[in-house]
């Protein structure tokens, strides 16, 4: 039993070459398909992407059901995508993608991404918009989060804007009261 946890049924250097290979393999093919990140993803990306994992399960563990080996290939996943990350990522998507700008969809934006509008729709009324006539402008950021920035009418106040509003409000009051009991003029 302990030799079946421990005992790898493949070379290291096969285990990290087969996982290194798929990984980069699988990347390149999900970047390939559209820049979509795990916050973006619809009900069947996600089937897609669990899929996916089981597809190609077999081809990073290869024969090995061993716990080192396990261990090994999500070492190997981890450090693969934090060179991915840090050294590919950083100089080829370090500025964000406009979506949408005054009011109206970047299409060609949107075809290169693979995203349509009705999923960017989802978003803007998210974020307390109606639709894409309310934004100044809309952006997928290298990490792939979209930023929408409403149009400044169609913000919504904050606690800040309206106690402020409140505060000012107080002001003219007392002027108002201060205006009346004053004695008028008879002239």
């Amino acid at each position: 039993m302990w030799h079946d946890l421990f005992s790898m049924g493949i070379p290291v250097l096969d285990k990290i070459v087969r996982t290194v290979a798929v990984f980069l393999v699988v990347a390149a093919l999900l970047r390939f398909t559209g820049k979509r990140e795990m916050a973006q993803l619809n009900g069947f990306d996600f089937v897609v992407m669990l899929l996916l994992s089981n597809v190609v399960q077999n081809a990073i563990i290869g024969p090995d059901n061993s716990l080192w080996g396990g261990i090994l290939g999500a070492v190997v996943l981890l450090a693969a995508n934090a060179v991915l990350v840090r050294v590919f990522i950083g100089r080829f998507d370090a500025k964000p993608i406009v979506l949408a700008r005054d009011g109206a969809y970047v299409g060609k934006a949107l075809r290169r991404l693979a995203l349509r509008q009705g999923e960017v729709d989802q978003v803007i009324q998210a974020q307390g918009g109606d639709d894409v006539a309310d934004v100044d402008k809309i952006t997928l950021e290298p990490g792939g989060a979209v930023v929408v920035r409403l149009r400044h009418e169609e913000q919504s106040a904050s606690y800040g804007d309206v106690e402020a509003l409140n505060a000012r409000l107080d002001r003219i009051e007392r002027l108002l009261e201060d205006l009346a009991r004053r004695p008028r003029d008879a002239g």
